[in-house]
């Protein structure tokens, strides 16, 4: 199962940089997949995908005062049975010796997290994925931090309460997993999986998201003391592997 995740969120100078594309999605990421212990590598681009709705949520969301990578437009992801597979010696991403290296530096504003699951739930559309393979054409990605020690108890009781139920019952969800880190500035994570952004904007950000809007709400109340990280929630379109 992968359990582990390596997350790295980055801009480019150039967002359409194609030879940099190329060797992505031809040299590098294949050869990291190559690697033992790697279960997947998956390379996904963020941009204008949500809805107005979204977009007030994440408008207003708290934001990290430290001084982090702001990288948004990008986002790789590494699945692995442990970390173990991520760190130290086998840290294999960074190596500098690899053919084409030089183009890893044409990232900017670079921010990385090694992620460890810790629950996950199955959407109805969970049978178009084999487990344990690369994540769903679409996801919706967050990384934060809370603002209080008591917040972390309530935000865990809000997912397993709350939005990982609801998520096992959302038309065009294949699957969501919560997530610590082990390294990296964020302490939570979420990781959804979707069908398509239609799906993702008609039975999520507009039937369950929207909630975050609503004053009332246990949603709402959690999105006014978690501390996102630049760009936090991501929602982006997998690029590679391509979907069929």
């Amino acid at each position: 199962m992968d359990n582990a995740i390596w997350a790295i969120w980055y801009d480019l100078k150039d967002a359409e940089d194609m030879d940099y594309i190329k060797w992505m999605h031809n040299e590098y990421l294949p050869m990291i997949q190559s690697q033992t212990g790697c279960l997947w590598a998956a390379h996904y681009k963020a941009g204008a995908l949500e809805g107005s709705g979204m977009k007030s949520i994440r408008d207003n969301l708290p934001r990290a005062k430290e001084k982090i990578g702001q990288g948004s437009q990008y986002l790789q992801l590494i699945g692995a049975a442990s970390i173990a597979t991520l760190t130290g010696k086998n840290k294999f991403i960074n190596d500098p010796n690899i053919t084409g290296a030089l183009e890893l530096t044409k990232r900017l504003e670079t921010r990385e997290c090694i992620f460890q699951v810790v629950s996950r739930v199955d959407g109805p559309e969970t049978k178009q994925k084999t487990p344990a393979t690369t994540p769903g054409p679409v996801i919706q990605m967050g990384s934060f931090r809370t603002k209080t020690l008591d917040d972390e108890f309530d935000v865990c009781s809000w997912y397993t309460q709350h939005r990982l139920p609801a998520i096992a019952r959302l038309s065009g969800c294949i699957t969501a997993r919560t997530m610590l880190s082990a390294a990296g500035w964020a302490k939570f994570s979420v990781l959804y999986e979707f069908t398509s952004l239609e799906a993702r904007q008609k039975n999520f950000e507009e039937k369950h998201e929207a909630l975050g809007l609503t004053d009332d709400k246990w949603t709402h109340k959690i999105h006014n003391y978690t501390v996102h990280a630049p760009g936090s929630p991501s929602v982006a379109e997998r690029i590679w592997p391509t979907v069929e």
